[in-house]
């Protein structure tokens, strides 16, 4: 029977969850990227969400939850949304709110990716590339972790898309950055952020939006629902704090753009882990997940050279994966009947670190495959030298950015 009650959370949850993309990332990338794709940057994060909500009603529901589908790709009994009825429903909601519901959360991974190749990436390129990744990248992880697939039939926990979203989205950002090369010396040495206000504007956005995100994943109103909202909050301020003061240590200056991203740190590490965690799980978390970004951003992207333009990969790949096992240590089986490692089941532990695992490899092959596809159809992917050297804004969009 229909909840009207669990309804009426679940679509505003789906509200906040749709902030995320257009706006708290938009404002988030746009602000830390060069001021000369700022309008590029804040298109990429836009373009994503349109690309994807159409990709995930077409088909890639379907995929990710058709009926009597196959573990992996799921089935095509539900393209266009076909035999889904008003009344439908998916627990005590009605089925078309947990497809709204979903799609923003597809969205919102897909646009992760761009921060790790603004700049660089052309905007043709970028909409079939979203489109295609959504469909045979993020729909058929989403039915492996949670359908009727590998990763939710050998145990794993993600609540909310620790490994979904974040490790996924993480490691495919990384393999482009990497695929495309790095930028131009003269660019890179004379990037700053175009505007520390849009960004700290976007980190408070998705940090609303992520109430959405990881509380709506119960798809219910619930005290699982109230803990994951609680738990998110706690684990971003501790993840904003550690970043913010173990920066402060090193350089002997507070950053408020440090405390931003030391808040997504948490945010991101917190949530696999929110359905399952109680107040000291989420402290853990958030703090390590700090220093983690912070490590991350700072010294590892230096120690193996790559060029992830807004550390996309730094922040929701690494942190993502601290966040993956941290589940399987201190899931708590007084919150959700799950149990860690520190709470008497090592068996978790196992099945976390082996689904981060099958994560990686699932989404480096299938990022792989979709790039050569979409380089072959838009003839190339990078943007030509002077158009990356002029900037994307005025050169491709001609349009003025903003600060």
């Amino acid at each position: 029977m229909m909840n009207t009650g669990d309804t009426a959370w679940v679509l505003i949850a789906t509200a906040l969850v749709m902030l995320m993309t257009p706006a708290g990332l938009a404002l988030f990338y746009g602000g830390l990227s060069n001021k000369k794709n700022v309008m590029n940057t804040v298109g990429m994060s836009y373009v994503a969400f349109c690309t994807a909500t159409l990709a995930w009603v077409v088909a890639g529901y379907s995929i990710a939850f058709g009926p009597n589908g196959h573990p992996v790709f799921g089935s095509l009994e539900s393209v266009f949304l076909k035999n889904i009825s008003i009344d439908q429903l998916v627990g005590t909601i009605p089925e078309l709110a947990f497809v709204a519901f979903q799609g923003v959360f597809a969205a919102i991974a897909v646009a992760i990716i761009c921060g790790s190749v603004v700049g660089r990436f052309k905007f043709s390129s970028w909409i079939i590339f979203s489109t295609l990744w959504v469909l045979f990248v993020y729909a058929p992880l989403v039915r492996l972790v949670w359908g009727d697939g590998l990763l939710n039939n050998l145990g794993e926990l993600d609540f909310a898309g620790g490994t979904v979203i974040h490790v996924n989205a993480g490691v495919a950002g990384l393999l482009l950055a990497l695929l495309l090369g790095k930028r131009k010396k003269k660019i890179v040495h004379k990037t700053k952020p175009s505007s520390i206000k849009l960004t700290i504007l976007g980190s408070a956005l998705l940090w609303f939006g992520w109430f959405g995100f990881n509380a709506g994943s119960q798809l219910a109103a619930d005290g699982i629902a109230a803990n994951a909202l609680l738990v998110t909050n706690v684990s971003a301020c501790a993840g904003a704090l550690a970043w913010m003061l173990f920066e402060w240590s090193k350089k002997q200056k507070p950053s408020i753009l440090g405390l931003a991203s030391g808040a997504i740190s948490g945010l991101v590490g917190i949530t696999p882990a929110a359905g399952y965690v109680g107040i000291e799980g989420a402290l853990v978390i958030g703090l390590v997940s700090g220093i983690v970004g912070y490590y991350s951003v700072v010294y590892l992207k230096k120690a193996l050279n790559y060029d992830d333009t807004l550390d996309a990969f730094g922040i929701h790949g690494v942190v993502g994966i601290w966040g993956s096992i941290a589940t399987g240590l201190f899931a708590d089986p007084s919150i959700n009947g799950e149990a860690g490692l520190f709470y008497g089941n090592p068996h978790q532990l196992v099945s976390q670190v082996i689904a981060v695992l099958i994560t990686i490899v699932f989404s480096l092959v299938g990022t792989f495959v979709l790039y050569k596809i979409t380089q072959l159809l838009t003839r190339g992917t990078r943007v030509d030298e002077a158009i990356e050297l002029k900037g994307i804004d005025a050169a491709y969009h001609n349009e003025k950015s903003f600060s």
